[in-house]
């Protein structure tokens, strides 16, 4: 087994610290949530299913943000971790389209913004009360 190997095992697709992160946040201001709800299109990590709401928390380089961690790209392999990343891309936008189009309202957020939780947690109790930002 490569080190690579090993780190990729090693990354979680559910429960992430930026998960944890917002959910804590969530847990103040708006509780009663639903996680990784796969009737909802795009399985959302966090789900308002009365209210239509759906958050997704993505991390900056696997979604590719335009951050500094998103921009990185690694040495090694890049063709094929450019073609994943726009794959990522491809199939997020697709889900929030497929979801707006059956009303639901979306909001992404980037692992990079949980350095600033207040600026975090007004946007979430923006899009929580369906203040447009």
């Amino acid at each position: 087994m490569t080190d690579r190997s090993a780190i990729m095992r090693a990354v979680r697709s559910q429960n992430t610290a930026p998960e944890r992160a917002v959910r804590a946040i969530l847990r103040k201001i708006a509780p009663g949530y639903r996680l990784y709800r796969k009737d909802v299109p795009g399985t959302p990590d966090i789900a308002y299913v009365g209210r239509k709401q759906a958050i997704f928390v993505h991390g900056c380089f696997w979604h590719g943000h335009d951050c500094a961690r998103g921009a990185r790209m690694p040495k090694t392999n890049a063709e094929y971790w450019s073609a994943k990343i726009a794959r990522n891309v491809a199939r997020d936008s697709r889900h929030a389209d497929e979801l707006n189009a059956k009303g639901w309202n979306v909001l992404i957020v980037w692992e990079c913004a949980l350095k600033d939780p207040q600026s975090v947690e007004r946007r979430l109790h923006a899009f929580l009360s369906g203040v447009k930002a």
